[in-house]
């Protein structure tokens, strides 16, 4: 039996902080043994690798290392049931899920608005996010020497996920040319 797609949706699950992987290796595992893999589908830690930045010069150093961007988070993508809510649920170490007012409630879902700036950050990107971005839409970049920059869609390629804003810099209407991960659609 296929599922819609519709009834697969993102939680949020407190943890424990600092042992957000252990947890997320956990609920992975509870999910095979299981037997949910129809109800438990991806489990993310929202990690990105940043340099490390030398304390002495203030420069990177050319290492990296990983970054949460979301401690005491994990994000999980699910089907809700009673069961599949039971086992992350009573996860060791997870505390609760965010949208949840406890007292036996089931959460609410994560907004589909709220989800995809993270995804993308992660480099998670799905063929169902082009289909909200249009010509004409506002956006914001997210990412890059130009995070924080507004303006407004005139080209799209949804096959490479290229896109080209106007955006105004210093005064003047400017074309800049990003990539559809780097940027968040502003709701107006």
């Amino acid at each position: 039996m296929r599922i819609p797609e519709k009834d697969i949706r993102w939680y949020v699950v407190s943890t424990q902080s600092g042992r957000e992987n252990r947890i997320k290796d956990y609920i992975l595992s509870r999910k095979t043994s299981m037997d949910l893999e129809e109800n438990i589908y991806r489990v993310i830690v929202a990690e990105i690798e940043v340099d490390v930045i030398d304390k002495e010069t203030g420069l990177p150093s050319g290492k990296k290392r990983m970054k949460n961007l979301y401690p005491g988070y994990v994000f999980v993508e699910m089907l809700m049931s009673d069961e599949a809510w039971f086992v992350v649920r009573n996860t060791p170490g997870v505390t609760g899920f965010i949208g949840s007012s406890g007292k036996g409630a089931k959460p609410f879902p994560v907004p589909d608005d709220e989800i995809e700036p993270i995804l993308k950050r992660l480099g998670i990107i799905s063929q169902e996010m082009y289909e909200s971005y249009n010509e004409g839409d506002t956006v914001r970049i997210i990412t890059g020497p130009l995070e924080g920059t507004e303006g407004t869609i005139i080209e799209f390629d949804k096959e490479t996920g290229s896109l080209i804003i106007e955006s105004l810099i210093f005064g003047r209407p400017q074309r800049i040319e990003t990539n559809f991960a780097d940027t968040e659609k502003i709701n107006e």
